[in-house]
Formats: structure tokens, sequence, C-alpha cells
């Protein structure tokens, strides 16, 4: 389902195309140390938890070494909105591309507009998961969410 473009990031790093691409995919090295499943293969599935506020199953739908990746959310319950399934049928896009002597990263979450109660909310903690990503690109080490005990 697409419910407009959605939230949208970018930033460049000196690094190759193929080590952003293998930083994307380490999502438990950014995002979540509470990531079930795969995250490094087309058609892996893989369960996202924050706390009791979110819970999203995401399905790797693209996979193109050094280039795109793509998260097809299929199921998401997100427990601080009414609409619990806002990211029900989003995608999660990562794009990458030379640039210049670096490479250029484009993230969307298509589907997470300012129409949608989770934006503000959503947008700020993809923008701090993504501050993650980029520090792990370049300093070989992010700032994921820890596990719970």
């Amino acid at each position: 389902m697409n419910k407009g473009k959605g939230f949208t990031k970018s930033f460049v790093v000196d690094r190759s195309p193929e080590e952003v691409f293998a930083a994307v995919n380490d999502v438990r090295g950014w995002w979540s140390k509470e990531i079930e499943g795969k995250t490094d293969r087309l058609g892996a599935r893989f369960v996202f938890r924050y706390k009791k506020l979110h819970r999203s199953t995401h399905e790797i739908t693209e996979f193109v070494p050094g280039k795109k990746v793509v998260w097809h959310i299929a199921d998401a319950e997100i427990h601080f909105v009414k609409d619990k399934s806002e990211w029900d049928g989003t995608d999660v896009v990562f794009e990458i591309e030379k640039n210049g002597k670096g490479t250029k990263l484009t993230f969307t979450h298509v589907g997470l507009v300012p129409r949608v109660e989770c934006y503000g909310d959503c947008s700020g903690a993809w923008g701090f998961h993504l501050g993650s990503l980029q520090k792990l690109i370049t300093t070989g080490k992010g700032e994921p969410n820890e596990k719970e005990s």
C-alpha cells in the first residue's frame, strides 16, 4: 500500500556503496538489538520491538547489493496512537548511490506522512536511528536500542 511518498532523509559518507549496504543490513548494529529474524537477504522476515510501544514485522522485498534495500511492513502495532496499524503496508526504502568521493544514502519510509498520527514521534525516532546508522558506517559502532532485561 502506498500512503503517499513519506518521510525522507539523506546523508553522504566517505565509504563505498558496499560498506553502506553492509551497515544498512546490520540492523542490530544501528536500530535495535531486539530484532528477531534474518535482516540480510531477499525474502527474509524480521520483527522489531520497542518496549510495549511498538512492534512491527518487516519482509525484505528488494535486496540489490550496493544499491537498494526495501523492507515491506507486513504487520505493525504502534500503541501510542489511535490507529495502531498506521505502519501496515508501508515500505522502508534505503537507496545507495556513489556521490563524488563518497556514498549517498537516501532513506524513505513510504507512507509515513504528516497526516498520520505517529509522524512526529516516528520521524523523530527514524532521525535518531539514521544518525546511529551513519555512526555505524563511519566509526564501526552504532547506537541501537538495547535489549530489555
